[in-house]
């Protein structure tokens, strides 16, 4: 692995020597909620002792509603327009490994049965520089899940700090190496030692431990206590990285035209799985919340090798409910 010392003017060159018209530069947000487009003349946040941002970068990749086409109809005919891709390309910027890891894991839906070319053109015109990771809370459980502070998983980039004004850049894919050779020729090459913190996860968990439980579990009573608590309004799916749930309706503009669009949709809803008919089988917050548990830790896991979550504890800090999922796993995989 390429290795480079870089300091913080070098990254605001960066920055403001990106072609505007070529490239999107997107940050965490200096309010903490999300990230944002940073303008070149922007001093972009990057901490690596900040906690994740409230909010994930995943609608960036996987928007909140997405035009899959138009569709218009004349006398017989009707005729269908796709929308325009923007051709742009986005550098991210100071992801933590809790976020950079939610790619390649979304990668396998999208890519399964069916390629999303609009997930896929995303992912390929984006250039991720993951960030080491100082913060850990109460919430996070990132090591149980596979990742750590320095996990480079789903970056092309990676940056240690080394000292207050310099890091370690880390080149992890072709992509990063390509990006590095065009905007960043000048750098010099790092040879010293890098020094890293451990990261101590306060609910340690097995997750293959979690899988078997869930497999063999599924009337379990922790399913009714937590449904009992849960509200349903899914602030837990759509803040994570990793839940992807969607619909697909059509909007009409008139009787003659319309469009059909992708919207995020989330397993917590009341009529996510309801019938035409009126049957709903998971028709309780018992069941729905048990879906997600074994959505995250069995079956996706059981699909495509890779757990449907990165530890980062967003659901847990912004539930109203005060539900903690980190709790309920190590509370599965300690019985």
């Amino acid at each position: 692995m390429k290795e480079f010392i870089i300091n913080t003017d070098e990254i605001a060159n960066l920055i403001s020597s990106l072609p505007a018209d070529k490239w999107d530069i997107l940050a965490p947000a200096k309010d903490g909620k999300s990230f944002d487009y940073v303008l070149s003349s922007d001093k972009p946040i990057i901490n690596s002792e900040a906690p994740p941002s409230k909010i994930s970068f995943k609608e960036y990749f996987f928007p909140k509603s997405e035009t899959l086409f138009y569709y218009k109809r004349e006398a017989n005919e009707i005729s269908l327009t796709e929308p325009k891709f923007a051709e742009k390309k986005l550098l991210v910027l100071a992801a933590k490994p809790c976020d950079a890891a939610s790619l390649p894991i979304l990668s396998k839906v999208f890519n399964w049965d069916y390629k999303d070319e609009f997930f896929n053109k995303r992912v390929n015109n984006s250039v991720i520089i993951g960030l080491s990771c100082a913060y850990s809370d109460e919430s996070c459980f990132c090591t149980s899940v596979g990742l750590d502070r320095n996990n480079t998983k789903g970056s092309d980039i990676f940056l240690t700090p080394f000292n207050d004004k310099q890091y370690v850049l880390s080149v992890v894919s072709d992509k990063g190496d390509s990006f590095v050779k065009e905007f960043l020729p000048n750098l010099t090459e790092f040879t010293g030692t890098k020094e890293t913190k451990e990261f101590i996860d306060n609910k340690p968990f097995d997750y293959k431990k979690t899988k078997d439980w869930i497999a063999a579990n599924f009337e379990n009573k922790i399913w009714a206590e937590t449904g009992e608590v849960c509200i349903g309004c899914a602030q837990c799916a759509f803040v994570c990285p990793t839940c992807h749930c969607f619909d697909i309706v059509d909007e009409n503009c008139d009787l003659n035209c319309g469009r059909r669009i992708k919207n995020w949709d989330a397993c917590q809803f009341g009529v996510f799985t309801k019938h035409a008919s009126g049957h709903n089988p998971r028709n309780s917050q018992e069941k729905r919340y048990r879906q997600r548990v074994s959505h995250k830790f069995d079956y996706y896991y059981e699909k495509f090798g890779e757990v449907l979550c990165t530890g980062c504890g967003r659901c847990t800090r912004g539930c109203p409910a005060g539900i903690d999922i980190g709790e309920i796993v190590f509370s599965i995989s300690n019985q």
